[in-house]
């Protein structure tokens, strides 16, 4: 993976081949990715020919994870410019998952607070996620549900009855 000489306009499409492309992006900055086979789709960001950002789906019956996004910024770029890249990865892969009928997805916070919450994600308990998303490396969890703050867990996660604190 080579670095752009600069920080031009960016391109935002979906990838191609995304448990491959997107997994090297990430290997590139260091951040943990699922098995390509668990990719279920990917969005990239592109300067010129060269990928710059990527954002990967991992799907779960009506729920889905979203890893990333992660940016590759070129030396001496604006970190202002990293996160508008970050925010439109986002925004592409929100547009894809509300046509797709994913009732929620998931993301790990990465520092990207002020991204999850302009995009309608909030805070949610680790409780909220499917069993088949949990495992996952990161602290905290924000949860988007067709970008409204209304979030119930009635009917979703555990069952509290069961739990060893009652009697």
């Amino acid at each position: 993976m080579a670095r752009g000489k600069g920080w031009d306009a960016l391109a935002f499409r979906p990838l191609a081949d995304p448990g491959r492309e997107g997994r090297e992006l990430f290997g590139f900055v260091g951040a943990w990715a699922p098995a390509a086979a668990e990719v279920a789709t990917g969005w990239g960001a592109w300067e010129g020919e060269t990928l710059v950002g990527a954002a990967l789906l991992e799907r779960a019956g009506a729920a889905a994870m979203l890893h990333g996004p992660a940016i590759a910024a070129p030396p001496g770029a604006e970190p202002e410019a990293a996160l508008d890249a970050a925010a439109g990865l986002v925004a592409l892969a929100l547009a894809t998952v509300e046509a797709e009928k994913v009732e929620t997805l998931f993301a790990r916070p990465q520092g990207l607070d002020r991204v999850w919450v302009r995009l309608g994600f909030i805070p949610v308990p680790e409780a909220e996620l499917p069993e088949a998303l949990r495992g996952r490396p990161g602290i905290g969890l924000f949860g988007w549900r067709g970008g409204s703050a209304l979030w119930s867990a009635a009917g979703r996660g555990r069952d509290r009855r069961a739990s060893p604190a009652l009697p």
